[in-house]
């Protein structure tokens, strides 16, 4: 017998919200049928409207608040606040750390069917605003002027902003100055539908612990107009500024950086320290958009590697090197692998810079990679990984539970697929030991874990 769905499009009614989904929504149920709807808190009380009728699930928008949740911030209704990246931003910081150390417990008990883990209390910031410290800010026109900021949801409409509530000032400062630089010395702005024009993106880039900026401008064209008065500009109103790039994208794509980068003035890197460790920060180098809390998260992983001097530690998907650098300060010796090739000439670079001579990097997929070295002989006693959202390839889980290194330190930006990897080297032989979630971007509904595993 097929269960009726117990609302209807267009249907206004009273509900209590239950939860958040991973993307910040709020979740009411009608008869065990869930309804997500934009900007409700779990014990609010609302009246919505139903405006889309899945099989399993619906959409709904609040009408009216009847009961607020003591963690409601009221923000300034613009669009800015509305679509500028900070899905959390109507929530308080106690609130969306509660949220947020709630959602990574439900999923292991959920997803991953671990009971008796111990989650640590999330270790959020002093100061959750104005962090990152890198931009891609997408260029328009706009009345004659230049406008950058970002898109409308589903769309390609820029909406133009003078400041983002999660970059650092210093990133904010660096986009408007070359957004108006750029408008006086009249550089055209990228047109998608015609495919001409010439600014397509400005990047800012920033070392927090150096205050070394990069400007990095992305254009459809190899020649830039008025480019010598550019620079000249540029470097008259940015005192920090140390280097800026040219990239050349003239593909119709929605990829931002293309393939051509050349330094038009100053150096073609930046520096910035994570802890003691060094790194040099290219136009197209992966790094960490909130150094502070990645040292959190990173001191953390190193804690959980417990190193005494005498291991062999292997670092899957490892980037530039950061988490490889960092175990390599206490390690015998480091096998870092990752699958871009640029990133792995960044990694041996930051090597040399800090002068660790006990690392290894090669370029290649870990699931291929590791395998091999295993054949070889190259066991490890710490194996760490670090995998995008998607989480760790099938055939590296297994390859780790034959393998059977002591320990596995699992760093995770996805607490669901955290939890099925987790769940895989549990029945593999392995026990999730702790799980310590940060917070490593306020105002947004994205939450990192590291996990220590020890072989049963």
């Amino acid at each position: 017998m097929t269960k009726t769905i117990p609302v209807s499009k267009n249907d206004y009614i009273e509900v209590v919200f239950e939860d958040l989904t991973h993307d910040g929504a709020g979740v009411a149920k009608v008869d065990g049928y869930p309804l997500f709807v934009p900007n409700g808190l779990p014990g609010e009380k609302a009246q919505i409207k139903v405006i889309k009728v899945n099989k399993g699930y619906g959409f709904g928008r609040v009408i009216e608040l009847y009961k607020k949740s003591p963690y409601r911030m009221e923000i300034e209704s613009s669009e800015v606040h509305k679509y500028g990246g900070c899905q959390l931003e109507h929530i308080s910081y106690e609130g969306q750390l509660i949220y947020k150390e709630n959602q990574v417990r439900q999923v292991l008990t959920r997803i991953g069917k671990l009971e008796n883990v111990i989650v640590h209390p999330i270790l959020g910031m002093d100061n959750p605003w104005h962090y990152r410290n890198k931009a891609q800010v997408p260029v328009g026109e706009k009345g004659g002027k230049l406008i950058a900021g970002f898109f409308k949801p589903r769309s390609h409409e820029i909406v133009d902003t003078n400041e983002s509530l999660i970059q650092l000032p210093d990133i904010n400062e660096a986009v408007q100055a070359v957004k108006e630089i750029c408008s006086e010395l009249g550089i055209s702005a990228y047109q998608e539908e015609s495919h001409k024009g010439v600014l397509r993106h400005i990047m800012a880039r920033y070392g927090q612990q150096t205050g070394e900026l990069m400007v990095v401008l992305i254009t459809r064209t190899v020649d830039i107009p008025n480019k010598t008065k550019l620079v000249e500009e540029i470097v008259a109103r940015l005192p920090k500024v140390k280097s800026i790039i040219h990239n050349v994208n003239s593909k119709r794509t929605n990829v931002i950086l293309g393939e051509k980068t050349n330094v038009l003035w100053g150096n073609e890197v930046i520096y910035d320290y994570i802890g003691d460790v060094k790194f040099a920060i290219s136009a197209l180098s992966f790094y960490q958009v909130n150094p502070v809390q990645t040292k959190v998260l990173y001191d953390k992983a190193l804690e959980y590697a417990g190193l005494k001097g005498d291991e062999s530690v292997i670092d899957a998907y490892c980037g530039i090197g950061t988490i490889s650098l960092f175990l390599a300060q206490k390690a015998k010796k480091v096998f870092g692998v990752e699958v871009v090739p640029e990133a792995i000439e960044d990694a041996k670079r930051n090597a040399e810079l800090n002068e660790f001579t006990n690392v290894e990097f090669a370029a290649g997929e870990a699931e291929v990679v590791i395998p091999k070295w295993y054949k070889e002989g190259n066991s490890a006693d710490v194996l760490v990984v670090d995998p995008p959202r998607k989480g760790c390839d099938e055939s590296l889980l297994q390859t780790i539970i034959e393998m059977k290194p002591k320990k596995v330190v699992y760093v995770s930006c996805n607490p669901a697929t955290l939890a099925r990897d987790l769940r895989i080297l549990e029945d593999g032989g392995y026990k999730t030991v702790e799980v310590q979630p940060v917070d490593m971007f306020p105002q947004t509904t994205h939450v990192e874990c590291v996990s220590q595993l020890v072989l049963k």
